[in-house]
């Protein structure tokens, strides 16, 4: 029997059959790229929105944290809402240090924002007084657009009174300027505003200097006693020492019944030196409280403590010691023995 098939065709070796490759034209070519172009460009939307999605989650978080800058106008910022942590504003407004700070944002521009927070429908400034006021007065004195705004940073959550208080202080308890004196009045005022739930001043120290070491939180409810005891009579605090301020706060609180009497003699003071005059008056005629005998103690006797110039003398029985600045190693030692032995002679006389 034959091996061809109806059609009169042998049978076909499978092994002779060669695959036909079948080049792509150019329509195809055009199409397959027009393909690819479409997917890569479809993963590269979606890719993108699901980041501006991010990105967009990212700033409103950011807005509401208050970590956005922002440049608001000089005037559409009040400061009345809480009383700022200086005791001289005026004079800090005249000052050569803003005089400094004016021309470095006039060369410069202004480099840290201030911060503020939304009280109804206005901003209250929380931190930046003194750039602030510069650009305010820029603005005044120049006419000059690029100080009308100010950057600022803006807070969006809401605080609490005390927060508040504390986010003012922060950042010049951080760069130590703030005198004690000026300290005290923050936790004085804080103390008095109805929203910080009755707390006493001294109480609030522990909460807006809590990153304070406690000895200088010691030294600053001194202040808060003396400033609440002296109220008005002290025309000069900041000009108020450390050692002096804690000294004569420890003093009255030894002797209550002292402070008309020390009210009475700032009466009148006009400089921050007669002011100081004073109050060294008023410890050399206090005894120490330390000086009183308690009971199963043996009394040490009364002491005595007064400066004379930057030297700070305490005497009491048998001692007679001088704090100063002076290396009494130094000095020679017969013109040391010398002077000694005209202090005894102008003591015996």
């Amino acid at each position: 029997m034959s091996g061809k098939n109806k059609f009169g065709f042998d049978p076909v070796d499978a092994a002779q059959l060669k695959p036909r490759m079948r080049e792509v034209g150019p329509m195809g070519a055009a199409v397959r790229e027009a393909a690819g172009n479409l997917a890569e460009s479809t993963e590269s939307l979606v890719e993108q929105r699901r980041q501006n999605a991010a990105d967009a989650k990212s700033f409103r978080a950011a807005q509401d944290q208050g970590r956005l800058l922002e440049l608001l106008p000089v005037d559409d910022i009040r400061t009345d809402e809480l009383p700022r942590d200086r005791l001289d504003l005026s004079l800090v407004a005249s000052s050569d240090e803003m005089e400094e700070l004016k021309a470095s944002i006039r060369e410069r521009g202004q480099k840290e924002p201030i911060e503020v927070f939304i009280s109804g429908a206005a901003f209250q400034l929380k931190k930046g007084w003194r750039r602030l006021t510069a650009l305010k007065q820029l603005w005044a004195e120049t006419g000059d657009e690029r100080f009308s705004k100010v950057v600022a940073r803006i807070s969006k959550e809401r605080s609490s009174r005390i927060d508040l208080y504390i986010d003012m202080v922060e950042e010049n308890v951080i760069r130590e300027d703030l005198s004690f004196a000026e300290m005290a009045q923050v936790a004085i005022a804080a103390a008095e505003d109805l929203n910080t739930d009755g707390q006493g001043a001294d109480a609030l120290v522990g909460r807006l200097y809590a990153s304070l070491h406690k000895m200088k939180r010691s030294y600053i409810r001194s202040f808060v006693f003396l400033l609440q005891r002296l109220e008005g009579a002290l025309p000069f605090p900041k000009a108020i020492s450390r050692n002096q301020g804690s000294e004569v706060a420890r003093k009255l609180q030894a002797s209550p019944d002292r402070v008309d009497d020390l009210r009475a003699q700032l009466e009148g003071v006009s400089t921050a030196e007669e002011q100081a005059a004073v109050l060294d008056g008023f410890l050399k005629d206090t005894v120490d409280p330390n000086t009183v005998a308690r009971p199963g103690r043996t009394a040490k006797g009364v002491k005595y403590e007064f400066r004379v110039g930057a030297a700070k003398v305490t005497a009491r029985k048998g001692e007679c010691r001088i704090l100063s600045e002076v290396d009494f190693s130094a000095i020679d030692r017969k013109r040391l023995q010398g002077a000694i032995e005209a202090f005894q002679r102008a003591l015996a006389e």
